[in-house]
């Protein structure tokens, strides 16, 4: 009876071991949307339709106040894939290649690569740069991805109504409501890849990057989704007739945005619209794979825009600014097994902390050094504060401008102060309009503000 006891002891604490070996490891779908600024229906967006966005929005924690470290493609996802900052990245623009710049990194899809998961980048997770002839070159790093595919726009997609916004003077400045499927555009192909790559994958741990390439320019999309924004409907931003002056380095010198009539903004938004629009639909697809193949148990799933945008706000149409239009941006995790999902965070977070959440809910150890701090917590709990600020900087030609966003503040130093200060006051001011640097009420907080800005610079 002893020896049975004993057995049976060893047997269920076999089995105990057995069913935690077995235990399936977390896949990862990383999704990121080029250009996508704040302007969704599940962040207050009365304008856009974007139901599978809110979808998941309401399905997992949608951060309200999360914000980029550097509002150009190359230089935000080179820092949230390797959880630095860009001063560590030395990654500054689009032209350079992160790669070759810093090859002993280890990013977040390599990490997971080394560890035994399928890796895969559909689309543009990460950005490679251009070739001598000002090219765009590959979005692949074999280091980091198993598989990479991109699709191409096809003859049809390429044809349809639309017009460059400029005359010309701007390339990139262009629409096109165009004709096809979505699948005639890459995005539409490029979802059908992650799809497949999902089912084929489904028994064994995946991490997906799925990096579309909308919103951003040029703008095409399929003609259904540009109907979705009647061009009389589309409402322009409006700015206070007592707004401060701009400083010469806040917003690029550029003249073709100048002369934009209401006509030009009205295509302008809209057309930007469409491309939010036909992003959320692929998403959608997506998410009903998801659903089909019963895998939201074990798939961790982050919805994300790489930077913010302005859509005419301090009269400016582009992204490589530091006001809060383009430090922040959406970001929506869904992370089974935590209690908050299905609720909004409030607190600050950075994008430097995706990369040590994602490896903390994954039981993985990322690499030293981080800049960037876990936040499993929030997931938990959404109610917690975040961090107490958030970093963002740019540069113009060889000047940095650097800020910091606290709960209530955005403090900003041009040249270390030496060619502009910026302080704008959230509570009264979410689209700083209103200078308050040379109020002298402020002097402190502003020695406060500036003396956080050096030390996250000096770290």
């Amino acid at each position: 009876m002893t020896n049975h006891f004993f057995r049976s002891v060893i047997f269920a604490v076999g089995m105990v071991g057995c069913a935690c070996a077995a235990a399936p490891r977390m896949n990862v779908l990383f999704i990121v949307a080029d250009d996508l600024r704040t302007s969704l229906g599940c962040y207050g967006d009365t304008q856009v339709k974007s139901p599978n966005i809110d979808r998941i929005a309401a399905k997992g924690v949608r951060f309200e106040r999360a914000y980029c470290q550097y509002p150009v493609c190359n230089a935000s996802r080179s820092s949230f894939l390797t959880g630095l900052r860009p001063d560590h990245t030395g990654i500054f623009s689009n032209e350079s290649v992160l790669r070759l710049e810093k090859p002993d990194l280890v990013t977040l899809p390599q990490l997971y690569k080394q560890n035994g998961y399928f890796t895969a980048s559909i689309g543009k997770i990460t950005h490679a740069g251009v070739d001598a002839a000002g090219k765009p070159m590959l979005f692949n790093d074999p280091k980091a991805y198993t598989e990479f595919s991109n699709g191409v726009i096809t003859k049809l997609g390429k044809t349809g109504e639309g017009r460059n916004l400029t005359g010309g003077k701007l390339a990139w400045c262009q629409w096109l409501s165009a004709n096809g499927t979505d699948e005639d555009q890459p995005d539409g192909q490029n979802a059908a890849t992650a799809i497949k790559l999902i089912e084929d994958h489904k028994v064994a741990p995946f991490f997906i990057g799925m990096g579309f390439h909308k919103p951003h320019d040029p703008f095409f999309a399929p003609k259904k989704y540009f109907d979705l924004y009647p061009l009389e409907g589309i409402q322009l931003a409006k700015e206070p007739a007592d707004r401060s002056a701009e400083l010469p380095l806040a917003i690029p010198n550029e003249n073709a945005f100048k002369s934009f009539t209401d006509q030009e903004r009205k295509e302008f938004r809209r057309a930007y619209f469409a491309g939010i629009s036909f992003t959320d639909a692929q998403i959608g697809k997506l998410l009903d794979t998801l659903d089909r193949l019963k895998l939201w148990d074990n798939t961790i799933v982050v919805m994300m825009g790489d930077h913010g945008y302005h859509l005419g706000e301090h009269g400016w149409w582009n992204k490589v600014t530091i006001f809060e239009l383009c430090a922040r941006t959406p970001l929506i995790v869904w992370a089974p097994g935590m209690k908050g999902m299905g609720k909004d965070a409030k607190g600050i977070v950075e994008f430097v902390d995706i990369y040590p959440t994602l490896t903390d809910l994954c039981g993985l150890t990322p690499p030293e050094p981080q800049d960037g701090k876990s936040f499993r917590k929030l997931l938990d709990d959404p109610a917690l504060p975040g961090k107490t600020a958030a970093f963002t900087q740019v540069t113009r030609g060889k000047n940095m401008g650097r800020s910091i966003r606290t709960d209530r503040w955005r403090y900003t130093e041009w040249a270390e102060g030496q060619l502009g200060i910026e302080l704008y006051d959230h509570s009264n001011d979410p689209l700083e309009y209103h200078n308050l640097a040379t109020h002298p009420e402020h002097k402190a907080l502003m020695t406060s503000l500036s003396k956080q800005l050096h030390d996250i610079q000096s770290h």
